[in-house]
């Protein structure tokens, strides 16, 4: 991650949301430096962030989302997770794919 990602903004953007149901995705993609990247470099980050290669970033995924930033990050909330898939699952499939989630991120 830190290939595409500034060290020191993740750790910013990861410490920012310490607090349980604290999570704003669109703070967080703005404060990590995501919201400034290219459309490629955005489809990697996506990819690092589907673990099981489906294609998809699933509701349990999700819930890791901040340890695929910073591994001493922690999990979503179920609140935090149900509302980041709310927000991203634009075809209510139950998941997010790699154009939802650059949707997701360009509206940050």
């Amino acid at each position: 991650m830190t290939d595409l990602l500034h060290a020191e903004d993740i750790k910013k953007a990861v410490g920012a949301f310490t607090a349980v149901d604290s999570f704003d995705h669109k703070r967080f993609f703005q404060m990590v430096g995501l919201k400034k990247k290219s459309p490629e470099d955005v489809k990697k980050v996506f990819h690092i962030l589907d673990k099981d290669k489906s294609g998809f970033i699933e509701e349990e995924e999700l819930g890791f989302i901040l340890k695929g930033f910073s591994p001493d990050a922690r999990d979503l909330s179920v609140k935090e997770t149900k509302m980041l898939l709310a927000a991203g699952d634009k075809d209510g499939d139950g998941k997010i794919g790699a154009d939802e989630f650059s949707t997701l991120v360009a509206e940050s």
